[in-house]
């Protein structure tokens, strides 16, 4: 069984290819798998057309000589170009059984498709300034680019560039398994399309996954609007971002949305506000879920608001925008219903001071120390979005649109991931659904669309999950 949906890092892909070798595989049968994998894409883009491959000393040069020998046995044009001498066993191996032309780093070279084989995931340091130098002007002289495992000169488990002037790829080809640095920027804006070919890689145990389109199913047949779910949406001292996140969660799955608010204008008609105390909103336990914080403010009153949400035992809460900057320890002290965190970087950092964080390590290890600090599940939102567990489990999202870089998004997010947590199913699960709905939802959207049109894809986002 392939698992083609989790995330491994430099070590664990190397543990996971020593497992595969001690169960009688070999270092050279893995590079011809992976090779040819991955020549079966190189192949779509470049046809007949010619083809150069970059090569490394090491073993990602390894499999590109298994690339270039696979396209060269089907017809197509393939010429490699060594960046160095093969400096392991399995790249000597692979070299000895191209049949094609092998040329130096100094030939002069255009093409149609360049393939980067040059470093793969287990680079830790820049490229020297003739590898860089190599690279970019055979990058600038094809039309297309592919990269191999990783670009050349990328970190796999951080996403950091280990240099500049690093080229665009048209198209990313992980091997065996995907790393972090495909869903991380900066490395993540570079790699264009993204494919993964498998080895055989078994289940890593702890492993990170990708968030993949979920399976969302219709109500049953004597559902009824409490049954699917009733979210108590808060609002505060700005109605309208409230009221976004509420039409968002309309479309995402829950049966009963209500938002209580201090006035009932301007709300569509189908949407419930109520004015009334918001003790007696929160204290009915038809509630499956609470969203604070879209529009809340950061005055006394946005306080009090917060603490009451938080102070519902059992009904799980969602904690966005300004209710992320006023929340602390003591606010979920006495919690023993799920709570999930929706940060962007700005509040990521301010809720790492307020538990006493230092906000180091990778975009991943940042989510996981907050999740696991504070007991909530924490959606590090942004163009490279990162949900983490208290209990360790961790999930990357796909690269989504650009365009939902603007104002209210979060809002539309926020009250997505709370309709799917107010349906029933667990706070890591609704958090991986509403991330991905809001991804899908961006996508159906035309070009510079706005928040408000966003939350209104949501229902065509759901409907492709059922």
């Amino acid at each position: 069984m392939a698992h083609t949906d989790q995330i491994l890092t430099a070590a664990q892909m190397r543990e996971a290819e020593d497992l595969l070798i001690a169960q009688g595989s070999s270092v050279d049968a893995l590079m011809q798998i992976a090779g040819r994998g991955a020549a079966q894409w190189v192949w779509r883009m470049a046809g007949r057309h010619k083809v150069t491959v970059l090569c490394g000393p090491g073993n990602n040069g390894g499999d590109g000589y298994v690339i270039a020998e696979a396209i060269r046995e089907r017809g197509g044009h393939a010429v490699v170009v060594a960046a160095g001498e093969p400096a392991t066993d399995a790249c000597r191996n692979a070299r000895a059984l191209f049949g094609g032309e092998v040329l130096g780093p100094d030939e002069e070279l255009q093409g149609k498709v360049l393939v980067d084989c040059l470093f793969g995931s287990g680079l830790k340091r820049p490229l020297s300034a003739d590898h860089g130098a190599l690279l970019t002007r055979l990058a600038a002289a094809h039309r297309r680019c592919i990269a191999i495992d990783l670009p050349s000169g990328m970190q796999a488990d951080s996403g950091m560039l280990l240099g500049d002037g690093l080229p665009d790829y048209d198209l990313t080809i992980a091997l065996g398994a995907w790393k972090f640095a495909h869903f991380l920027m900066p490395a993540s804006s570079h790699m264009g399309m993204m494919r993964v070919v498998p080895i055989g890689v078994s289940a890593v145990k702890g492993a990170a996954r990708v968030i993949g389109r979920p399976i969302i199913h219709a109500p049953a047949a004597d559902s009824h609007k409490y049954r699917r779910g009733l979210l108590a949406v808060v609002g505060g001292a700005m109605p309208g971002a409230a009221i976004l996140a509420a039409i968002a969660a309309q479309g995402a799955g829950a049966g009963y949305v209500k938002l209580f608010a201090d006035s009932g204008r301007n709300p569509p008609a189908d949407l419930v506000v109520d004015t009334g105390p918001l003790a007696e909103v929160l204290t009915d336990d038809r509630n499956s879920a609470v969203l604070i914080g879209p529009g809340l403010g950061r005055d006394a009153a946005a306080r009090g608001r917060l603490a009451a949400a938080l102070a519902d035992p059992v009904t799980v809460v969602v904690v966005d925008a300004d209710a992320l900057v006023l929340l602390s320890p003591r606010h979920l002290a006495e919690r023993a219903a799920p709570a999930i965190a929706t940060p962007h970087e700005g509040e990521l950092a301010a809720l790492e001071r307020a538990f006493d964080l230092g906000g180091s390590g990778t975009r991943p290890e940042r989510a996981l120390a907050l999740a696991k600090a504070s007991g909530m599940v924490v959606v590090a939102k942004g163009p490279d979005t990162v949900v983490a567990a208290p209990d360790g489990r961790l999930a990357c999202a796909p690269r989504a649109s650009s365009w939902l870089s603007t104002a209210g998004t979060g809002d539309v997010l926020a009250g997505v991931i709370a309709s799917r947590a107010a349906t029933g199913i667990a706070a890591f699960e609704a958090a991986c659904e509403g991330v991905w709905l809001h991804g899908e939802a961006a996508r159906l959207c035309l070009p510079a669309f706005t928040a408000g049109q966003l939350a209104q894809a949501v229902p065509r986002a759901l409907a492709s999950c059922l």
